[in-house]
């Protein structure tokens, strides 16, 4: 097994030593529930719902040109093949995301 030194705010300093002995546990879960997808994504998607869109804006509402681009990306590599366990869970959240927003958009269609 391999030994990792790292720096912790002070304020988990405690809860990391009740559970010292099950640490590389709570490292595999929480990198298990981590998310595959930049925060900037979830951020981007929430600021523009949080500003009260009308109906048209969210039928108007895209990804990023950034998002856009690593999601053609995945895309590509998902066409030949070339995906990592990681870029295919990544890519699986992308269209988790895409389908939400698409159902957003069939709502925002309806008023």
């Amino acid at each position: 097994m391999a030994q990792i030194t790292i720096e912790v705010p002070d304020s988990l300093v405690e809860q990391i030593s009740s559970i010292q002995d099950r640490l590389p546990e709570v490292l595999a879960h929480g990198l298990n529930q981590l998310s595959h997808v930049p925060n900037e994504v979830y951020r981007y998607i929430l600021e523009f719902l949080a500003s009260n869109p009308s109906p048209e804006a969210i039928r108007e509402f895209k990804p990023t040109p950034q998002m856009q681009e690593r999601i053609s990306e995945l895309l590509e590599k998902n066409r030949t093949n070339q995906r990592t366990p990681i870029e295919s869970a990544e890519l699986d959240e992308y269209e988790r995301i895409e389908h939400f927003v698409r159902m957003l958009k069939i709502h925002a269609a309806t008023l």
